[in-house]
């Protein structure tokens, strides 16, 4: 503090200075504490006009934040929306933001397994159905059809060397010029129904009689005839029993060598034939 003697016309006064604290800088303490600061600081005959002032100086005013304008529901439609990218997500510690990503990148490694494991099931489907598929044809064709290879022309014209006779295994209700497949000698051949449980044969030098009507044959080319060592004619078929010939005639093996045939030692009635030419 310094003391400065100035004179003017005949009054002296004396005027003291000091170094004070600016207003602001006080604005830290409490109103004691500010009269008791401005007690060490200043005399007294300036302490009611630093007062004043301290009083009158205006609070800071604390800016306030922008209110955010509020988007109307069209405009909220229009905006297009951010697509969530991978560096984005990055950014944002949400585990909600990133589990979209991290569901992304767990099915890309688990991709070529879950590849994998369809193929072999899709391939065990198939084996499966081909497998069912497979059971189901063979166990048609050895309790319900059956195939025969025909090897020879004994039944010429009707069936001819390399045909494929398939028949029904559950059907022996015969009647006259049926097929049916009967074995001789322990070997399946293809012949024709001639004559039924009740039917009287008989073969002259006319030719097939049967019950005494003289047969005419379609498609047969070849004449009836009997054989040395053959049945004896006329011959009368017993119940559930059939009589049978080849187309062929000359030279085949039929009943007019083995007899009648039991209806119980057929394997059934052919159904179809499948010719080798057109396979």
């Amino acid at each position: 503090m310094e003391q400065n003697l100035k004179s003017n016309g005949t009054e002296k006064y004396t005027h003291i200075s000091c170094t004070l604290p600016s207003p602001e800088s006080l604005l830290q303490y409490q109103p004691e504490e500010v009269s008791q600061r401005l007690q060490e600081l200043m005399p007294v005959q300036q302490r009611p006009q630093l007062e004043s002032k301290l009083r009158s100086k205006p609070e800071p005013k604390l800016k306030s934040k922008p209110k955010p304008k509020l988007k109307s529901k069209q405009e909220s439609a229009r905006a297009p929306r951010p697509a969530v990218t991978k560096q984005r997500i990055k950014q944002i510690p949400n585990k909600q933001a990133q589990e979209p990503y991290l569901r992304q990148q767990r099915s890309k490694q688990v991709a070529p397994q879950a590849q994998e494991t369809s193929a072999l099931k899709e391939m065990g489907a198939l084996a499966l159905k081909i497998a069912v598929i497979v059971a189901i044809a063979l166990s048609l064709f050895t309790f319900v059809y059956g195939l025969h290879y025909n090897a020879d022309f004994s039944m010429y014209p009707a069936l001819k060397d390399g045909d494929l006779v398939m028949y029904y295994r559950w059907n022996k209700n015969y009647h006259a010029q049926d097929l049916l497949l009967c074995a001789f000698q322990e070997k399946k051949q293809v012949r024709r129904v001639i004559a039924t449980a009740g039917d009287t044969v008989d073969i002259n030098e006319e030719g097939l009689v049967i019950n005494g009507a003289l047969q005419l044959e379609r498609d047969i080319y070849r004449s009836t005839e009997r054989f040395v060592e053959g049945v004896e004619f006329p011959l009368t078929i017993r119940e559930n029993e059939v009589f049978v010939l080849g187309d062929a005639r000359e030279g085949v093996t039929d009943s007019r060598i083995y007899g009648a045939v039991n209806i119980d030692d057929t394997f059934g009635m052919v159904i179809a034939i499948l010719r080798r030419r057109n396979l």
